[in-house]
């Protein structure tokens, strides 16, 4: 189903000033000429307003960010860069990786951000890769020159290059151009329902993943509004500054949300200030989603479902689903069209294809790859959905994490979502164990909820009184070890195929 369809529940967003443009694909017909456009209109409007700070540290208006940006962008070419250089941030979330960012920019650069977590030869592959010509280092400083503003950039030219986690082998360079940011910002702006500029959010996501620099960084500047920037999230540091009557907007995925509704006082904490909130990234259970809402009573609370390729969004729930339908991920965002490849004759899941301006034109260096994700137009994402007839879309589980049991189909997260409501039960995974006869049977890790006590066969007979009983995890493995997670809240299932050993099945 497109998105073109017509849709029992009518199509929440605004899509005017949205055609299909040379390419073929739906696109905004006005659009500032380059982000270092859009950024300097921002400014001019008004400069003294707050932009960016750190929490309990440096503060800086537009006027004081563009200006410190412009004098590092000099400094950039100043150590010799020239326009498409790449540059690595290998910065901590802070004031400073915003200013190495937009001076990269400036320089009509393109930004290499970089996960801090990432072991040395991870960062050295990625630096001969890139290319990369120069980086931003702690203790380093940073480079200093005659300001410079180089708004010179076509809107197709690459700004950015963000690199995927690799948990299907090595990490692949996703190409963003400076249409792909404004046209998600736009996006975004109009999902949300963005007016004016008092947008102040609270960032506890890391700014090396695109979720933080562009869903919330990017955004916030974009509408003019300002961003408080947590180092490293802490659960009881994120209540209490969500609670400062300035911040009126939160963004985190799933996991953050499910910490932070853990805090002993959370009920007596005010956030009627709350006038956005995003969650995603993960599968949301409709019972998390329901606290969320009686969290923050005046929030447009929203779904957003997205991935590197997309830009960071693409599909994206309406407030007023978000109750009535709460294990959506909504509706397609306005220059994204949607298609799901190979539906199941009988539940309609297959994947989701994807095209539209936000989505990228493919991976640095790496025709083979892009050729494989990218056919006659459309991004092939890996992730299983179904559409049902009131266009509203419903995620299932990542292509390569469905389970072969036998012939059977066997989704993951469904699983996944089952077990984690059992009482003793604080998170799991399901993943696929090999088998010579079925190919593969289920198996669940279970970490149990703190000062709990639970056993494999109570996850057994949980699982049977819920599930089909091919559904039902056949190994299981309790243990104490958080499960291991990327820089958006995802297990990293990979991970685990390697590091797991199970016991007998359990039947």
């Amino acid at each position: 189903m497109s998105r073109e369809q017509a849709y029992a529940l009518p199509y929440p967003f605004d899509r005017s000033g949205v055609s299909r443009g040379k390419a073929g694909f739906l696109c905004y017909e006005v659009l500032p000429d380059n982000t270092v456009a859009m950024l300097r209109d921002v400014v001019s409007q008004g400069g003294d307003r707050p932009a960016v700070a750190d929490l309990d540290g440096e503060s800086l208006s537009y006027a004081e960010l563009w200006q410190r940006a412009a004098i590092v962008a000099g400094g950039l070419r100043a150590q010799g860069l020239n326009p498409g250089d790449r540059v690595m941030i290998e910065l901590a979330n802070g004031v400073d990786w915003v200013i190495a960012y937009l001076a990269i920019l400036l320089a009509r650069c393109v930004v290499v951000p970089i996960n801090i977590r990432l072991a040395q030869p991870e960062v050295d592959y990625i630096r001969e890769n890139s290319g990369a010509s120069y980086s931003f280092q702690p203790g380093l400083g940073m480079p200093s020159g005659e300001p410079l503003i180089d708004d010179t950039a076509d809107l197709e030219d690459v700004t950015g290059i963000y690199y995927t986690s690799g948990t299907t082998g090595r990490p692949k360079g996703v190409m963003i151009s400076h249409a792909n940011l404004l046209s998600n910002c736009e996006n975004l702006k109009r999902d949300m329902q963005i007016e004016g500029d008092g947008f102040h959010s609270l960032c506890c996501l890391p700014l090396f993943h695109i979720a933080a620099s562009v869903c919330q960084l990017l955004l916030s500047l974009y509408v003019g509004g300002s961003v408080l920037i947590m180092r490293t999230f802490n659960a009881s540091e994120f209540v209490d500054e969500l609670c400062r009557a300035e911040i009126n907007a939160v963004v985190g995925v799933s996991s953050i949300y499910a910490l932070m509704l853990k805090q002993a006082d959370i009920v007596q904490r005010d956030f009627s200030h709350i006038r956005w909130g995003l969650y995603g990234g993960v599968a949301t259970s409709p019972e998390l989603v329901k606290r969320l809402v009686g969290l923050f009573p005046n929030a447009l609370l929203s779904n957003t479902f997205g991935m590197t390729e997309a830009c960071g969004n693409m599909l994206f729930l309406p407030h007023a689903q978000t109750l009535t339908d709460p294990d959506s991920v909504g509706f397609p965002s306005p220059t994204v069209e949607v298609r799901i490849d190979q539906p199941d004759l009988e539940t309609g899941v297959g994947e989701l294809l994807i095209r539209g301006q936000n989505v990228t034109r493919g991976y640095w260096q790496n025709e083979a790859a892009t050729q494989e994700a990218i056919v006659d137009g459309w991004l092939h994402t890996g992730d299983l959905l179904r559409i049902d007839g009131r266009g509203l879309a419903y995620a299932v589980d990542r292509k390569k994490d469905m389970i072969n049991r036998g012939g059977e189909n066997v989704y993951p997260a469904e699983i996944e979502h089952v077990l984690n409501e059992h009482p003793d039960v604080d998170d799991v995974a399901v993943i696929g164990v090999p088998d010579p006869v079925m190919v593969e049977k289920v198996g669940a890790v279970v970490i149990a909820k703190p000062g709990h006590d639970v056993s494999a066969e109570s996850i057994r007979l949980f699982a049977a009184r819920n599930l089909a009983d091919f559904k039902v995890p056949q190994y299981v493995l309790i243990r104490t070890v958080a499960l291991p997670r990327n820089a958006s809240g995802k297990v990293q299932k990979h991970l685990l195929r390697d590091d797991v050993v199970w016991g007998e099945p359990l039947f």
